[in-house]
């Protein structure tokens, strides 16, 4: 099973993603989906622009797509995570998982999230409402307490 990994300025179609996943393929009995969204903070917010550095980004997430295939038996992977200027509401990241049992697909949704938030090389900017600069968003120590329990 070949994985997908995307990293892309352009949004993805959701439905589209996952149909490809378990299309023509009747062993698989569980597709899990997650996707991340932009939000507003209380409206405060008017974008998140993200920035990566091409080749390390999809390189660390391929390594964190290797540890998910190695711990369950996923029969389908994709991973897509966007950059550039995202407004609330828009999608930022999608996981998706297939495998014969929904157990297998969900933890390892779950394990890929909690590690893209911490080991992925993504850096976001906030553009506030007001029209002021925004800051650098520092990493949060919940993100890094949820990727501690796979360990």
């Amino acid at each position: 099973m070949q994985p997908t990994i995307r990293v892309q300025r352009q949004d993805f179609d959701l439905a589209h993603e996952a149909a490809r996943l378990g299309e023509g393929r009747p062993e698989i009995g569980a597709v899990v989906t997650f996707t991340g969204l932009c939000r507003d903070e209380q409206g405060q917010l008017s974008a998140l622009e993200l920035e990566h550095y091409p080749g390390m980004a999809e390189e660390e997430i391929g390594r964190v797509v290797q540890e998910a295939l190695a711990r369950w038996p996923l029969l389908g992977l994709t991973v897509i995570h966007r950059f550039g200027v995202i407004r609330p509401g828009e999608r930022i990241v999608l996981v998706a998982t297939a495998a014969t049992h929904r157990a297998a697909a969900f933890a390892a949704a779950e394990f890929l999230m909690d590690f893209l938030k911490t080991r992925a090389p993504f850096w976001k900017k906030t553009h506030l409402s007001d029209g002021s600069a925004g800051d650098w968003v520092a990493a949060h120590e919940a993100d890094e307490d949820a990727a501690g329990r796979w360990r």
